[in-house]
């Protein structure tokens, strides 16, 4: 795969920590978001896993705490959300 000249690569900003990966990412389909929280993660040496894993407890979590992390997330319509809509919100993005 032919490397991207740095004139043709938008500057994702100051918060990815690996803009090589995070533009992989996206050339590969990830949205801005998640291809920013793979780059910070390889960056900061806790690569997400491929495949499998446990999932996060958040059935022991609050609705205030799942809303908190909804909204660091950015998901839209949380307010309106019950607790389960925003696990499934918080599963899927």
């Amino acid at each position: 795969m032919a490397k991207k000249s740095s004139s043709t690569r938008k500057n994702p900003g100051p918060s990815v920590k690996d803009d090589e990966t995070y533009e992989a990412m996206r050339d590969k389909g990830a949205s801005k978001e998640k291809a920013a929280r793979i780059a910070n993660a390889k960056a900061n040496g806790s690569q997400p896993s491929k495949k499998g894993g446990k999932a996060s407890a958040y059935e022991d979590m609050s609705k205030h705490d799942l809303y908190a992390r909804a909204q660091e997330i950015g998901i839209d319509g949380r307010s309106k959300m019950s607790k389960d809509e925003l696990i499934h919100a918080l599963r899927s993005h």
